[in-house]
């Protein structure tokens, strides 16, 4: 049997994948996808609701050692509270599948909040993972910055060190306080996008 076809096959479908998966993804400059996510205490949310003002998207996963690492050490809750204060609406989004051993239910998502003082403006449960395909967020922690005109001017990684621990973490350089602060005060998001670390989510 002459396999060699096959495998020319096999490669060109994943080049395709690996393309498409390329052009899905969201990153800055581009329009941030629409969605409708009902959050723990069962409130719709709807992302189109908050535009003219700055948002934060957050995936998160409480199963997560990486997500863990930044709620263990405060590091999370005081970047959601101190932006929160500013205006900025927080949405941390759980995007982990109903069939996965790691989904939490809304009530369960509400008390790892509670438990760590998280300060998000909505917990999201998306069981279905259909808002993380429409970003193709890839990790957990995964971030966006959404501008008031509905635009992404960040995404990537919370912070510049996947491997710091415990209270190191809180001494990182944070590339969402970075964007944050600079687009609302009218400057160039810089870098705009980066490589985000953490737990794969589990679609």
């Amino acid at each position: 049997m002459n396999i060699k076809p096959m495998l020319t096959v096999v490669a060109a479908s994943l080049s395709l994948a690996l393309a498409t998966s390329t052009v899905l993804a969201a990153s800055a400059g581009q329009v941030a996808p629409d969605f409708t996510l009902t959050d723990t205490h069962g409130k719709t949310a709807h992302l189109a609701d908050y535009r003219g003002k700055y948002v934060v998207l957050e995936w998160t996963n409480p199963e997560c050692p990486f997500v863990r690492r930044h709620y263990n050490s405060k590091n999370m809750p005081e970047l959601q509270n101190e932006w929160s204060k500013q205006g900025v609406v927080w949405l941390a989004i759980d995007s982990s599948s109903r069939s996965s051993g790691e989904y939490k239910t809304p009530a369960e998502l509400e008390q790892f909040m509670r438990a760590h003082g998280a300060a998000p403006t909505q917990a999201l449960v998306d069981g279905d993972s259909a808002t993380a395909r429409l970003y193709a967020a890839k990790t957990t922690p995964h971030m966006f910055v959404i501008d008031p005109q509905g635009k992404i001017a960040y995404a990537g990684a919370i912070d510049d060190q996947p491997g710091a621990r415990g209270d190191d973490t809180r001494k990182a350089g944070n590339y969402v306080r970075a964007a944050l602060t600079s687009a609302t005060n009218g400057r160039a998001v810089d870098p705009a996008n980066t490589t985000p670390y953490g737990c794969s989510i589990k679609y």
